[in-house]
C-alpha cells in the first residue's frame, strides 16, 4: 500500500502489509506500477506467488516476467499470454487470425497526424482506447471532429497515469451494443472450454455495473457463435488459466470481439 491508502481495507484486512515508497511530487499510482520494487518487497518476504488483483499490473506480460526471474509464481496467464492479449492491437491480430471478427480499428497511434489520418480514413464516430489497460481507463467517445485531437491526448495520458503506458488506439464507434463476455479456462496445450456467457451491457462510465448469466433474449445461433469463437481464440493462443473473452453485439446482432 501507499501512505495515501494506510486506512484501506486492503491494508487491515490482510495478515502483513507492506508500504510501497514513490518519488516526492509522484502519485499513489506510480507506486503501484512500480515493479523493481514489487519485487523486492516480496523477495525480502519469502513470498512465493504473487497476485496481481485487477487493474495496474494485473495484465502486465513485464511484471509476469519478472516475477519468473525472481522465481515468483504469477497468478494468472503466462507472459506468452499476456504479451498477446494485454496489448488490444495485438490482441485484434490474433482475433482476425483465429476467424474472429473484430470492430474496424487501427493499430497503436502515436501523434494527432496518425490519428488524423485514420479518422479521415474510417470517420466518425470513433472511440479512443487505451491498448494496455481496460476498465474504462483511457476511452473516449468522438463525435464532433473538433473533440479529436484534444480527447486523445486526454486518454493517452490517463492511459499512461493508470497502466505506465501512454499507448492509444483508435476503433470505430458502435452505438448502444450489448457487451457479452464469455468465460473460458484453458490448460496451456491448446485445451479451452467455456463456461457460458453474461451480460454486461448496464453500465457507468464504461464500468460494468450489473452482470446478468446467462445473457438473456440472445439469439440461440448467435450465443454458440460467441462461445466458438472465445474458444477458437483462446484453444489458438495456448490460453493457460480463467479469462474472459468480450464481444460487443451491435442493433443487429453482429458480434464484434473487443
Amino acid at each position: 500500500y501507499v501512505d495515501e491508502d494506510r486506512y484501506g481495507q486492503h491494508r487491515w484486512g490482510a495478515d502483513e502489509s507492506y508500504v510501497l515508497e514513490k518519488a516526492e511530487g509522484a502519485t499513489p499510482i506510480s507506486a503501484y506500477l512500480d515493479i523493481d520494487q514489487i519485487i523486492g518487497i516480496a523477495k525480502d518476504g519469502g513470498v512465493d506467488a504473487i497476485h496481481p488483483g485487477y487493474g495496474f499490473l494485473s495484465e502486465s506480460p513485464q511484471f509476469a516476467q519478472a516475477c519468473a526471474d525472481a522465481g515468483i509464481a504469477f497468478v494468472g496467464p503466462t507472459v506468452e499470454n499476456l504479451d498477446t492479449f494485454s496489448d488490444k492491437t495485438s490482441a485484434r491480430e490474433a482475433a482476425i487470425a483465429a476467424g474472429v471478427p473484430v470492430v474496424p480499428g487501427s493499430d497503436a497511434l502515436k501523434d494527432a497526424d496518425e490519428v488524423n489520418a485514420f479518422v479521415d480514413e474510417i470517420g466518425l464516430p470513433v472511440i479512443i482506447k487505451a491498448a494496455m489497460g481496460g476498465g474504462g481507463k483511457g476511452m473516449r467517445v468522438v463525435r464532433e471532429r473538433s473533440d479529436l485531437i484534444p480527447f486523445f491526448e486526454s486518454a493517452s495520458s490517463e492511459a499512461l497515469a493508470s497502466f505506465g503506458d501512454g499507448s492509444v488506439f483508435i476503433e470505430r464507434f458502435v452505438d448502444r451494443p450489448r457487451h457479452i463476455e464469455v468465460q473460458i479456462i484453458g490448460d496451456g496445450n491448446g485445451n479451452v472450454i467455456h463456461l457460458w456467457e453474461r451480460d454486461c451491457s448496464i453500465q457507468r462510465r464504461h464500468q460494468k455495473v450489473i452482470e446478468m448469466a446467462p445473457a438473456w433474449s440472445l439469439p440461440d445461433d448467435l450465443r454458440a457463435a460467441l462461445h466458438k469463437y472465445a474458444v477458437d481464440l483462446t484453444s489458438k493462443a495456448k490460453y493457460k488459466n480463467a479469462g474472459t473473452v468480450e464481444f460487443l453485439v451491435d442493433q443487429e446482432n453482429n458480434p464484434y470481439f473487443i
